[in-house]
């Protein structure tokens, strides 16, 4: 069964950061995360990504964006699964709101991870921040990112707003990495289902909205510049819920050294 993406704004998007329902329904997403399979899929994709992903434990560590993070709990269960197969890495957690808390950050420095909250609309980013110049002494035409990461977050943006955050991304960025929710008919009943586990009623009304917003095919590809070429892309279902998207530039000569 195949129906057409309806975006519309989520519940928790409107409720203010300390608002009580809004952080339980938070908490609700640490369950539904391990429902389905999020820190696997997308610890297996980070892993499947080629070799021109810069490791370099001896020099800079890799530099990594996670696009509308929450409280980076997540990537903080990936980074305990890649922990013996990367090196340094300094991630940046661009949301709304801070939520970073001190117990996260600590929980990555114990895993060789250095972390820190941006905060920020998506869109601005996307529309000019730091386009132009140079950062940490990185020639001005450089990737300012090594790995550009969103999880659950891509469905929330109209086609424009995507292509707009896509760009910006590949102007930006190394490799990215998207995980989403699949918008599919088995989908869209484990979201009238959700309330099974628990979960609020801002999470279960929310979960139904992603799913109607979610993706399939090769629609996210589309969505990717056409006018950026050297990249390979891929999009492909994992687990019973999710609708992945990877694309990679190809190697630069001397990236090593920057």
């Amino acid at each position: 069964m195949s129906f057409a993406r309806i975006v519309v704004p989520e519940v928790l998007d409107g409720l203010p950061a300390d608002d009580p329902d809004a952080q339980r329904s938070r908490r609700d997403l640490h369950r539904v995360h391990r429902v389905m399979g999020s820190r696997g899929i997308v610890s297996r994709a980070l892993r499947s990504l080629p070799s021109s992903l810069p490791l370099l434990p001896n020099a800079r560590p890799m530099r990594i964006l996670e696009l509308g993070a929450g409280d980076g709990s997540l990537m903080l269960g990936v980074a305990r699964s890649l922990q013996d197969e990367w090196g340094k890495v300094s991630l940046t957690l661009l949301d709304f709101h801070n939520l970073l808390s001190e117990a996260t950050t600590a929980s990555y420095a114990a895993v060789g991870w250095e972390v820190r909250a941006q905060v920020g609309d998506v869109l601005n980013w996307a529309d000019g921040e730091g386009k132009s110049e140079a950062v940490d002494g990185l020639p001005h035409d450089a990737p300012h990112w090594d790995l550009i990461v969103a999880n659950l977050f891509l469905h929330h943006f109209q086609t424009p707003q995507l292509s707009t955050i896509l760009a910006a991304a590949a102007v930006r960025s190394q490799h990215f990495f998207a995980c989403e929710p699949r918008r599919a008919r088995l989908a869209l009943v484990g979201s009238h289902l959700i309330g099974a586990l628990g979960v609020n009623a801002v999470t279960r009304e929310d979960a139904v909205l992603s799913v109607r917003a979610g993706f399939r095919d090769n629609e996210l590809s589309q969505c990717w510049p056409a006018n950026e070429l050297g990249w390979t892309l891929s999009e492909y279902s994992a687990g019973l819920f999710s609708h992945c998207f990877i694309a990679s530039r190809a190697r630069e000569p001397n990236s090593e050294s920057r």
